[in-house]
């Protein structure tokens, strides 16, 4: 683990908000440790016949609120304080959208790109084969998160299920469609933290053509909240992958960057005509550089600790909205908010994706599957709830987002963990 803790960070949060919620501090001292971990080692025979043993985590935080639930990550980076922290956001995520779930999540220390499909396979399956007893429909389930996918998802369910010696769907979500995954899970956090955004909209009254955009992180989540933002005649005028940035002040044709960049596995400013693409003009940037970009709204949606104190002070958009999970660092949120930033939180913003895996689990469950615009409904009816409830609070503490989201959160959690009895109760005062 490295010197500076993610988890510590993460649960800084819990004071402050926990005061506002009025909270029992027991509920805060629950928060602060996770409920279970578990780290298995995975042993792989690779292709050309020699053994790797890769290291795995899950981590349940909480589960007064129902089962956990959270994704499974494959990142050369991952470790155990940082899938702590991960799992911790997960539960105050699910509780800000008010679902029946506590917070989960997994990861395994690999490149994956270093494997080939087959061995990428025997991974997941292992992976699963040694979590068997630690995850279930009715306890804890997975999902896809950094570099895992639908395919990955359904190898797991499949070696859950052959375990079962029975079909168990309802275990894993982020499935195939013909496995039983949801219609709208594709795009779910994207389209999420859009909803998000049009809500905004609406309270500042902005004209989505006057409005500049910037998003760093050009994955599944980036391109569905800037293809949908694009469609909407927001200006997009700079997106990044891991290899860097690319900016044009009259912005992208977002289809088109989508298009070449899954089909090339590039990302370059393109505009595509049918199957023709052609270069256009654009300046080549850093990550780093499209952070500091002085656009309207900038989106981060790659990885965690992307805004930290070194840069926060040069961060010129008047809003960010979080798709990443932890894109900013405590220390810099402080620099934003005393900057007069809005920062819309990753446990509001980025919260479709669990939202509809929720949808998914509930699906699998009864069997019965819901239409595309039956699933675009339900989410954008809870996001749209979810983000008016943590605007109102911020208004009426006159707080910043992200604390008026923990506070919701911490207010649900601790209703529930009250409701088993807290030492007021035990002590005789029932008042």
């Amino acid at each position: 683990m490295s010197e500076h803790s993610l988890f510590e960070d993460a649960i800084k949060q819990l004071d402050q908000a926990g005061e506002l919620a009025k909270v029992d501090p027991e509920v805060l001292a629950r928060l602060r440790h996770p409920k279970a971990i578990m780290q298995v080692s995975i042993p792989v025979r690779m292709d050309d016949g020699t053994l790797q043993v890769f290291e795995g985590y899950r981590v349940q935080h909480d589960s007064t609120r129902g089962p956990t639930k959270g994704g499974i990550r494959y990142h050369p980076d991952v470790s155990l304080d940082e899938v702590k922290a991960l799992a911790f956001w997960m539960t105050c995520k699910c509780a800000v959208v008010d679902i029946p779930y506590g917070g989960a999540k997994g990861g395994i220390i690999v490149n994956p790109k270093d494997l080939s499909r087959m061995e990428l396979e025997k991974l997941s399956r292992g992976f699963v084969d040694r979590m068997a007893d630690f995850i279930g429909p009715d306890t804890d389930i997975p999902a896809p998160d950094v570099y895992t996918n639908a395919m990955i998802m359904g190898w797991m369910m499949n070696e859950y299920s052959n375990i079962q010696r029975k079909s168990t769907p309802a275990v894993i979500t982020g499935k195939p469609i013909a496995l039983g995954g949801s219609l709208g899970r594709d795009d779910a956090t994207g389209r999420g933290a859009y909803y998000c955004i049009k809500e905004l909209e609406r309270k500042r009254k902005w004209e989505p053509t006057q409005i500049t955009v910037a998003v760093q992180g050009f994955g599944n989540a980036g391109q569905h909240v800037a293809r949908l933002l694009h469609a909407d005649g927001y200006r997009i005028v700079a997106v990044s992958d891991s290899r860097g940035a690319i900016y044009r002040e009259e912005g992208f044709d977002i289809p088109s960057l989508i298009k070449f960049k899954n089909e090339s596995r590039q990302l370059k400013a393109v505009y595509c005509e049918g199957s023709v693409c052609e270069l256009v003009e654009s300046q080549n940037i850093t990550n780093e550089a499209l952070l500091e970009l002085d656009v309207d709204l900038l989106i981060p949606a790659a990885l965690e600790n992307q805004i930290t104190l070194d840069n926060a002070k040069d961060i010129k958009a008047q809003v960010i909205v979080e798709v990443a999970n932890g894109p900013v660092s405590s220390d810099a949120n402080k620099v934003l908010i005393e900057k007069h930033k809005l920062i819309v939180p990753d446990i509001l913003a980025n919260a479709g994706g669990v939202t509809v895996s929720y949808f998914e689990w509930v699906q699998n469950r009864a069997g019965f599957y819901w239409t595309v615009d039956e699933v675009h409904h339900r989410l954008q009816a809870i996001m749209s709830r979810s983000f008016g409830e943590v605007y109102d609070i911020m208004d009426e503490h006159l707080t910043d987002m992200r604390t008026a989201a923990y506070t919701l959160a911490i207010k649900r959690i601790g209703d529930a963990i009250s409701a088993g009895g807290t030492r007021q109760y035990f002590n005789g005062d029932q008042k």
